[in-house]
């Protein structure tokens, strides 16, 4: 027979954990989510420079209930390309399916790892980002692409060591938001690793600053 303290402490552990799932899963109907606020993101077009925006189909994975919007952004005047994908939804499924993982399964090689960048936006924000490197070779062409990302629920964008039990903890936050930047990238010149160029940085940075913005910060 049970001991009451160790009886009590199983239960415990038992609740904390349908918790948890409930959350991840959006189970609990106290949880409301603001439609609007989600529209609006996935509505918002980047404006910058000449940059020209089309909605295309998305190609990546989506776990049950979470919804995705991606534009490829084109300057005329330059011929520059990038690619914003957009994803919301309940944290146990936005969480998971990051672009080292996704990446890799489409049939890139992954040049570099997932490292951390962090961006000063206007107002005293940040935005703590991951970016890896990527490369496909078929018969025709080689495809080599920097893929940043990174997680919100209010605006400020994080990336969290392990995002699926970090968000699933946030029993406030129904929803979860997360965004790709895809940008063309250039062979290298032996082992060093490339920089992104100017306008690169600056469309990075006005991407970040824009859909903090979104969320009325």
């Amino acid at each position: 027979m049970l001991r009451p303290m160790t009886f009590i402490a199983i239960v415990a552990l038992i609740v904390c954990g349908a918790l948890i799932n409930g959350a991840a899963t959006q189970r609990w109907s106290v949880f409301e989510v603001n439609a609007e606020q989600t529209d609006r993101l996935h509505s918002l077009e980047v404006r910058f420079e000449d940059w020209q925006p089309s909605e295309v189909p998305t190609e990546m994975p989506l776990n049950e209930r979470s919804t995705a919007t991606t534009r490829r952004y084109t300057s005329p005047s330059s011929g520059r390309t990038a690619m914003i994908s957009f994803i919301s939804g309940i944290p146990g499924s936005v969480a998971t399916h990051t672009p080292d993982v996704c990446y890799p399964g489409s049939g890139y090689k992954t040049l570099r790892g997932p490292r951390k960048e962090t961006f000063d936006l206007p107002g005293g924000h940040t935005a703590t980002i991951y970016v890896a490197d990527f490369e496909k070779k078929t018969q025709t062409k080689v495809d080599r692409v920097r893929v940043r990302w990174a997680w919100s629920t209010d605006g400020t964008w994080v990336a969290p060591d392990n995002p699926r039990w970090q968000f699933a903890g946030q029993l406030r936050a129904p929803m979860l938001y997360k965004v790709y930047i895809a940008t063309p990238l250039p062979e290298a010149e032996g082992d060093e690793p490339l920089e992104d160029d100017s306008v690169t940085k600056a469309f990075v940075m006005t991407t970040w600053t824009q859909y903090s913005a979104a969320f009325g910060r």
